[in-house]
């Protein structure tokens, strides 16, 4: 739980005039004689001493309140995956499920005292890590593919492109447009990047870009699975082309037949594909979102998946938006996991039922609303809010 640890504020402070002894103790050189230090400094050796004692206390409370808490949250989070396998095992078998067959508490919070800080050691923060944003899935694309996508000249253009792609693939416009009002704030852009929603000049938090917020995992993953439909469909935009635009898209159909052939150079799970996410190659493949032909194509497809992922398992009633982003935002069977529940269950059955436990550490949403009743209206609410902003009124406009 990284986040908790985030939120402790560490307070404890060494006794006052400690900065001052320590100098002094530095000033003397080892080799003068006892007598020749200054009285004062002699003074407040027994508050030095003082000080590390009480930080030993500290620091040995802290450790065993922790150490409690960590045993207490991992029991609770394997309790969280065996219940999870059991269900899975279960609709696998065609028994039913019941509400016995999930975690029906919440997650261990720590509430022990914070973790004290050294007195005459300042804990430095670990350094950031850096999360690649567009410019480097450009330099990247550039670099590992000789690929330069095909920026749109507007917005505009980018969503009418989409429009498109995700009427003719079947989503329905509701879900088009309250997703991409979730996801992408209800003024998005194309190349939107999750933590710079505000602010150009932030810090990006992830690699998720795009209306429908795609990781780089995401974008490696479609296209290892779906490639050869989508080199398909770029080789029919080339068949009416001509001149310089044919000798464009033909060009990006060999770079996707190379991105594919990379993509798949892993066996087909999202570990795997993770791993490829995150070299240079992967990020170029990321890239592949800010491209007008195949850009629309990603974004619809992740939505897609999860929509035929539902109907596979039986699921024949059309997905409100809702349901749809809790398949998006937790994963397929996670999702699935979630819609299907009783109406009844719905108002007992903790959120942390779907999900991991770093995952749902960094979500504060899924903390705060923590069964999947207050969960998915929070998501509703939300998206109550975001389709009113100009940029979901345009979208929704070419989606007539």
């Amino acid at each position: 739980m990284l986040a908790l640890l985030r939120h402790l504020k560490w307070r404890y402070r060494p006794a006052g005039l400690l900065a001052i002894a320590i100098t002094a103790a530095l000033s003397v050189s080892p080799a003068a004689p006892q007598s020749s230090q200054p009285v004062d400094t002699l003074a407040q050796q027994p508050e030095l001493a003082a000080a590390m004692a009480q930080y030993r206390r500290a620091l040995e409370e802290y450790n065993r309140a922790w150490q409690s808490y960590t045993a207490a949250s991992s029991a609770y989070w394997n309790q969280i995956s065996e219940k999870r396998q059991l269900r899975n095992a279960k609709r696998a078998r065609g028994e039913p499920i019941s509400m016995s067959d999930y975690v029906l508490a919440q997650p261990p919070v720590y509430t022990g005292p914070p973790k004290p800080q050294h007195p005459f050691k300042p804990e430095v923060p670990p350094p950031r890590i850096y999360v690649p944003v567009v410019a480097d899935f450009v330099i990247a694309a550039r670099q590992e593919f000789k690929f330069i996508p095909r920026f749109p000249q507007s917005e505009t253009e980018f969503k009418r492109g989409y429009a498109k792609v995700a009427l003719a693939a079947g989503l329905a416009r509701e879900q088009i447009v309250r997703i991409y009002g979730f996801e992408a704030t209800g003024n998005g852009a194309y190349d939107i990047e999750a933590g710079l929603e505000y602010n150009k000049h932030g810090r990006a938090i992830t690699t998720a870009l795009g209306y429908n917020q795609l990781l780089a995992t995401n974008s490696v993953e479609i296209l290892a699975e779906k490639g050869d439909e989508f080199i398909k469909r770029v080789a029919s935009k080339s068949a009416l082309a001509s001149g310089a635009e044919h000798q464009s898209i033909d060009g990006k159909i060999d770079v996707l037949r190379r991105m594919v052939a990379f993509a798949r150079s892993v066996p087909d799970a999202w570990s795997q594909h993770e791993i490829l996410a995150n070299t240079p190659k992967g990020l170029a493949v990321h890239a592949l979102n800010l491209d007008l032909d195949v850009g629309p194509m990603l974004q619809t497809q992740k939505l897609l998946d999860s929509i035929v992922f539902a109907r596979r398992k039986g699921f024949s009633r059309t997905l409100t938006a809702a349901e749809l982003e809790m398949m998006n935002l937790t994963g397929d069977g996670n999702g699935f996991d979630m819609v299907t529940m009783p109406v009844s269950w719905c108002s007992q059955v903790p959120t942390a039922n779907f999900f991991r436990p770093s995952g749902y550490a960094d979500n504060p949403v899924a903390q705060r609303n923590n069964v999947f009743a207050k969960l998915i209206a929070a998501t509703d609410a939300r998206m109550d809010e975001e389709i009113k902003k100009p940029g979901a009124r345009e979208l929704a406009a070419y989606l007539q």
